[in-house]
């Protein structure tokens, strides 16, 4: 047999060992990833339930030899915009790899059907990948941020009549809780109520909600609360002092979105809006010209 003969033969035995191994191994690899206990999580989105057990897989297999310091880094990053009770810092890894995998995977088939071939299409899919789970990260907590002061006003609001009632600051979250609109917020809230009951100081549970949200309207909250006990002061009084600020803030967010909306309306209307209006207005005279002989 001839050298040229031998060297694909070689290289389709490998091949096929390869898959082989691989197709043997899989089942065992994926039957030692434990099972996962959901019943206190957050409920998973439905292309994420979807390329879950992948996630577990990476997340057992490849993601455990992380350095501890990007993962508590990551952990944070997922505390502050409350995904934390969605994925922890090893399955965002794990869905990172999977974006980044899925991005080159999409250009690589966009350019196949297109019968073309580019090394930086190819690199902009990897990398588009590798950083789309960033995005959504910031694109999450600036929602949750938003949520949390259209929101604060009306919480700060039932506290405080429930203060100004008798109760207790734990009973008056609770009764917020009841009463106030869902959001990220009340969700913040429960966690307050669960570590107050848990035995976890009041001044400690507010500072570790303080610590998850790092919002200036939050720690003016928490520091109110606590120097109004500190100093003995009335509680009452200073969480409506607190309610009608950040209502005044709310009301002055509001007034500046409203006087920048003429502003960012007119990049649209020169792009898009005028031209249209221009080609309508003058298609007529144009054609009445043309058909007169005058041009």
């Amino acid at each position: 047999m001839s050298l040229e003969t031998v060297i694909p033969m070689l290289i389709a035995l490998l091949i096929g060992g390869s898959v082989l191994i691989f197709a043997i191994g899989l089942p065992k690899l994926k039957g030692e990833v434990p099972d996962e206990d959901r019943a206190y999580m957050d409920p998973l989105p439905p292309l994420l339930r979807l390329s879950w057990p992948l996630v577990r897989f990476l997340e057992y297999h490849l993601c455990q030899f992380i350095p501890a310091d990007a993962l508590e880094k990551t952990h944070k990053r997922l505390a502050m915009t409350g995904v934390s009770y969605l994925v922890n810092a090893e399955q965002f890894y794990a869905i990172r790899l999977l974006s980044t995998l899925g991005g080159f995977s999409m250009m690589w088939i966009c350019l196949h059907l297109l019968e073309t071939s580019s090394i930086n299409t190819l690199l902009f899919g990897l990398l588009a990948g590798y950083f789309y789970p960033d995005l959504w990260l910031s694109d999450v907590r600036g929602r949750r941020a938003k949520a949390v002061q259209r929101t604060l006003p009306s919480y700060l609001d039932f506290i405080t009549m429930a203060v100004e009632a008798g109760l207790n600051m734990t009973g008056a979250i609770s009764q917020a809780m009841d009463k106030g609109p869902p959001g990220p917020l009340k969700h913040e809230f429960y966690m307050v109520v669960r570590d107050l009951r848990s035995g976890l100081p009041r001044a400690d549970a507010l500072r570790r909600m303080e610590s998850r949200l790092q919002m200036t309207e939050i720690s003016s909250f928490v520091g109110t609360v606590i120097q109004a006990e500190k100093m003995g002061a009335s509680l009452g009084a200073a969480l409506r002092g607190q309610a009608e600020q950040r209502r005044v803030e709310r009301f002055q967010r509001a007034e500046k979105l409203a006087m920048e909306a003429p502003v960012k309306l007119i990049g649209p209307l020169m792009m898009f809006i005028f031209p249209v209006t221009f080609i309508v207005l003058g298609f007529p005279i144009v054609m009445k010209f043309l058909n007169s002989g005058v041009v």
